[in-house]
């Protein structure tokens, strides 16, 4: 088995101690994350999974239990909690929002400035990491307010891909985008995870994209682990998962339908570039006879 990166023992979370209002948010999580792993994660609001990922970089401090990255527990010692924050890299939703400097390099430039580099390797990772996201050099000097909804976007992307952390975390990044700028998005970030090998944790809603981009699916519900296991095995459970007010990709429900009918078509289908190759080969079977 492949080491783990990241890991957690009974990791329990809780808002509101000690009031009325007292509720667990997470509960005893026990999980293992290994390195270069393209990790999805799908819950429904409320299950957890945004408290989860706050965790792994020590934004948020455990009720009890422990958090371990790359086998350290994280807060033997929390004086050197920011180490941490730079090994695990994690870009919230509607990361443009949080844009302050004046110019795009200043703004990618703001976390390896953190950690006490030289100008030099600075600025060859501001240079690097918007070549990562897709941006000419050209827009360096530029106002981040300047640009357009999805150039935001990757500035603010590229400002954690900057301090190249061994883990990246993206909690829904392709939230308000349209179809082109999400798959833009999308893209990006798999070509990332392929190029650096580093463990990629992404957090969405669409099941479509988890199906299409990570290989591995952990559903939280009602605070705990529902599920982590392959994609196939996951969506295998689709009755589980409505349950749950989560559902399969419409692809999939489809060629389940298709399966029912009498169709040669594959229930396991999940992307529609799956349902496409299918479709195609039994139309090309059909013309062939």
């Amino acid at each position: 088995m492949a080491e783990s990166i990241l890991r957690t023992e009974n990791l329990t979370y809780k808002y509101s101690t000690g009031t009325v209002f007292e509720k667990a948010a997470i509960q005893d999580i026990n999980l293992e994350i290994e390195k270069g792993q393209f990790l999805g994660i799908i819950g429904h609001t409320g299950s957890g999974k945004s408290t989860l990922i706050q965790h792994f970089n020590g934004l948020l401090k455990p009720s009890s239990g422990k958090v371990y990255v790359d086998g350290e527990d994280m807060w033997a010692n929390p004086k050197a909690i920011r180490k941490f924050r730079f090994k695990v890299g994690l870009v919230f939703q509607y990361p443009e929002y949080q844009l302050f400097e004046e110019t795009v390099y200043k703004d990618v430039a703001f976390g390896p400035g953190n950690m006490g580099l030289s100008e030099g390797e600075v600025r060859e990772r501001v240079h690097h990491a918007l070549k990562l996201v897709g941006l000419p050099e050209s827009i360096q000097e530029k106002s981040p307010f300047e640009l357009s909804g999805g150039q935001k976007r990757r500035v603010a992307i590229a400002g954690v891909l900057a301090m190249e952390p061994e883990v990246l975390i993206l909690d829904e990044p392709t939230a308000g985008l349209d179809p082109h700028g999400r798959d833009m998005i999308l893209d990006l970030i798999r070509d990332y995870h392929a190029q650096r090998k580093n463990t990629v944790l992404l957090v969405s809603h669409s099941m479509e994209d988890i199906a299409k981009y990570a290989p591995k699916v952990l559903v939280m519900s009602k605070a705990g682990i529902f599920a982590y296991d392959d994609v196939k095995n996951i969506f295998d459970r689709a009755s589980e998962l409505e349950r749950l007010g989560l559902s399969v990709p419409q692809v999939t429900k489809i060629c389940r339908k298709l399966s029912e009918l009498g169709y040669p078509v594959p229930p396991d289908i999940y992307t529609v570039e799956q349902a496409r190759d299918c479709l195609l080969d039994l139309l090309g079977k059909g013309a062939a006879r």
